[in-house]
């Protein structure tokens, strides 16, 4: 279904000027944009997949990841078409890089009513717009959601974050988590010095200095920060970080600590971080799989800088998928293939020392 798109301003020459995200395509007539599924018709914008959903399922929250939010609850899983990043590595990129005029489109409508019907027939608590990037989708999101909070049901982004603040606010007061790729650190600490041609040249060809420009085709992650703080900051949802670790590409050690410091500055110490195993996909097919020493020695990383909860992904059985005590270190939630096998909370307690646990919602 078509559906007029929301920020956009209309240009000379029935060109159109989108900025639903930092790539603030220039449109011309007939067009898409970067992300494949916005489309300027007679100089209007237009999404093109509003409702049309590829995918759809029944998930463990934990399966997003989500850690401290609604704990062993389901959600009503969605994505549609497109993305507006390119990820050489991407899991679902037979959706997220289609555009929506594609041969090989096969998406049904679900009007936002019928999703409502369908989260609640399926005994979800919530929805979660993933698979691909929903921001691309925020008309249908947006529309969603406010009827969500009606129902009483939560509401949750799985996104990269490459969003404009403007489009974030307007979603903001409907969306409850906010769960974010923070994928690379490699172009922005705050207060870089100039660099030189040359030394910008010489970064551009090595990947593990450029992850964003390399592997996601984006120019910054410095919008995704500050969307992100945004998230935190302005609509009180709750965060969850997580990074894909590549060996060669993101695993440098300074490079995660200045991921952990950011998050500890910005987000507070209580925020999640999951520090997930690559596997060889798609175009990084030769690269190895992350070792698991390097996943642990991420997380003693972000543990050093202070964050009190890093996870290892994509290991099944290792520890540091659990929750523990960050007073204490008593085992308080034990997971298994993304779902809850146990938790010893008691109203959100340690029932060992009685330290409140940072955990939105009780376990299902």
């Amino acid at each position: 279904m078509i559906h007029e798109a929301l920020f956009y301003h209309t240009a000379s020459n029935n060109k159109v000027s989108c900025y639903l995200c930092p790539h603030k395509c220039a449109i011309s007539k007939g067009k898409f944009g970067y992300c494949g599924v916005r489309k300027n018709i007679d100089g209007k914008l237009f999404s093109m997949i509003y409702g049309e959903v590829s995918s759809a399922a029944a998930d463990p929250i934990e399966k997003k990841p989500l850690y401290h939010f609604y704990p062993g609850s389901y959600t009503f899983s969605i994505g549609s078409l497109g993305c507006n990043m390119r990820c050489h590595h991407c899991q679902n990129w037979q959706i997220a890089h289609s555009f929506a005029d594609s041969g090989n489109r096969d998406t049904s409508y679900i009007s936002p009513e019928r999703l409502i019907h369908l989260t609640l027939q399926n005994g979800c608590k919530g929805i979660s717009w993933t698979y691909n990037e929903p921001t691309i989708w925020i008309e249908y999101a947006i529309d969603c959601a406010k009827l969500a909070k009606v129902k009483g049901l939560y509401t949750v982004f799985v996104t990269n974050g490459y969003i404009e603040l403007e489009a974030l606010d307007a979603i903001g007061p409907y969306l409850d988590a906010y769960r974010v790729d923070i994928k690379g650190f490699d172009d922005y600490t705050g207060n870089q010095t100039p660099e030189t041609e040359i030394e910008k040249s010489s970064k551009l060809q090595d990947s593990r200095y450029c992850f964003y420009r390399k592997v996601a085709n984006v120019k910054s992650v410095k919008p995704i920060l500050d969307a992100t703080i945004r998230a935190k900051s302005k609509w009180n949802m709750h965060v969850e970080i997580i990074t894909n670790i590549v060996p060669g590409f993101n695993d440098n050690p300074e490079e995660l600590h200045e991921i952990a410091r950011w998050i500890v500055k910005n987000l507070g110490e209580e925020t999640p971080w999951h520090l997930s195993r690559f596997y060889p996909y798609l175009d990084l097919s030769n690269v190895p799989q992350t070792p698991i020493p390097t996943l642990e020695l991420a997380r003693e990383i972000g543990v050093r800088a202070g964050l009190k909860f890093v996870y290892t992904g994509n290991v099944p059985g290792h520890k540091w998928e659990n929750t523990y005590c960050q007073d204490c270190g008593e085992l308080l939630i034990k997971r298994a293939d993304f779902s809850v096998i146990t938790s010893v909370l008691e109203n959100g307690k340690c029932p060992k020392c009685g330290c409140k646990i940072p955990i939105v919602g009780n376990f299902n």
